[in-house]
C-alpha cells in the first residue's frame, strides 16, 4: 500500500449515525417522544438534586446517593439525546469525528460511574434493613461521600483508557454507524486497523465497570431478601421491600439491558433489536428514576412540596 493510499484513507472527518433512518415517516414523531423525555428526564432529576442539595433533613447517605444519581443522570441523558433531537429536525445525521469519540468518552464514564453507584446505593441499602442498629455508625455522611467520589473517578479513568485505546486505531473508507450514538462497537467495526488489542481493552474494562458492581449488587439484595423473609409480620415485609423495591427496579431495567446489548452473543434477530435495548439504559433509565425515587418516598414528597411552596412564595413575594 502506498503512502498516498494510507493518508486517504486515515482521512474520515466526520461519521454518520444512521440513528432511526429506517423509519423516516416517523421523524417527527420521533423527535416529539423524544423532546419530551428529555424535558421530563432534565426537570425531573434537576429537580431531586435541588432539593436533596438544598435541604438539610435530606443529607442523609440514601440521598446523598440519590442526588448524585440524579447529577449523572442529567450529564447521561444530555451526552446523547440533544445529538438525536437535531438529527431529526434539521436531517443531518453527521458527527465529527472529535465529537463522536467526546460523546464516545462520556458515555462510557457516566455508564462506569453510574454502574458503581447502584451498587454503592445497593450496599446503602443491604446496611438500613440487615443492620439498622450499626447503619448510622457503618454508614455516616464521609463514607457516602468517599463512595460517591469513587464511582464518579472509577468511570473518568475507565473510559479514558478505553477512548485512547480506540483513538489508537485506523478509520477509514466507512463511516456510517448504526446506532443513535458513538458506541465502542460500531466504532470498531469501521476500524481498518488490528482491532484485537482495543477488543481485550475494552473487555477487560468493561467487566471491571460492570462486574464487580454487579456482583455486589446481586450479594447485597440476595442478603436482603433473605432477611426479608424472616420478618414475621406482612407489614414489616412489605415496609422493609419498599426501602429497597425502588432500587432494585432501575438496576433491574439498568443491568439487564446492558446484558442483552454487550453480553448476550448476537444473533440476527438481536442486532436488529440493540438500539431499543440500548434506548432502556441510555434514555428510559434517567427518565423514570425521579419517578420512580419520589413518587414512592414520603419524606421526599414533603421536602419537594415545601421547595416548591418556598419558590412559590418568593416569586409572589417578588410579583407584589
Amino acid at each position: 500500500m502506498s503512502k498516498t493510499e494510507t493518508i486517504n484513507q486515515t482521512m474520515v472527518t466526520e461519521f454518520i449515525l444512521l440513528g432511526f433512518k429506517t423509519v423516516p415517516e416517523l421523524q417527527i414523531v420521533l423527535f416529539v417522544v423524544f423532546l419530551g423525555i428529555y424535558l421530563v428526564t432534565m426537570a425531573g432529576n434537576i429537580l431531586i438534586a435541588t432539593v436533596v442539595f438544598t435541604n438539610p433533613n435530606l443529607h442523609k447517605p440514601m440521598y446523598l446517593f440519590l442526588g448524585n444519581l440524579s447529577i449523572l443522570e442529567s450529564c447521561y441523558t444530555s451526552t446523547i439525546l440533544p445529538r438525536l433531537l437535531a438529527s431529526f429536525i434539521t436531517n443531518y445525521k453527521g458527527i465529527s469525528f472529535n465529537g463522536c469519540f467526546l460523546q464516545f468518552y462520556f458515555f462510557a464514564f457516566l455508564a462506569g460511574a453510574e454502574s458503581y453507584l447502584l451498587s454503592a446505593m445497593s450496599y446503602d441499602r443491604y446496611l438500613a434493613i440487615c443492620k439498622p442498629l450499626h447503619y448510622a455508625t457503618l454508614m455516616n455522611s464521609m463514607l457516602c461521600i468517599q463512595l460517591s467520589l469513587t464511582s464518579w473517578i472509577a468511570g473518568i479513568v475507565a473510559s479514558a483508557f478505553t477512548t485512547g485505546f480506540t483513538l489508537q486505531l485506523t478509520f477509514c473508507g466507512h463511516n456510517e454507524i448504526d446506532h443513535f450514538f458513538c458506541d465502542y462497537t460500531p466504532l470498531l467495526r469501521l476500524s481498518c486497523s488490528e482491532t484485537q488489542q482495543a477488543e481485550i481493552v475494552m473487555m477487560v474494562l468493561g467487566s471491571a465497570c460492570t462486574m464487580p458492581p454487579l456482583l455486589l449488587t446481586l450479594t447485597s439484595y440476595i442478603c436482603i431478601i433473605m432477611m426479608i423473609l424472616k420478618i414475621p409480620s406482612t407489614t414489616g415485609r412489605s415496609k422493609a421491600f419498599a426501602t429497597c423495591s425502588s432500587h432494585l427496579t432501575v438496576v433491574s431495567i439498568f443491568y439487564g439491558t446492558l446484558i442483552i446489548v454487550y453480553i448476550i452473543p448476537k444473533s440476527s434477530a438481536l442486532k436488529g433489536l440493540n438500539k431499543v435495548f440500548s434506548l432502556f439504559y441510555t434514555i428510559l433509565t434517567p427518565m423514570i428514576n425521579p419517578f420512580i425515587y419520589s413518587l414512592r418516598n414520603r419524606e421526599f414528597k414533603e421536602a419537594c412540596g415545601k421547595q416548591l411552596r418556598k419558590l412559590y412564595n418568593l416569586r409572589t413575594t417578588q410579583e407584589t
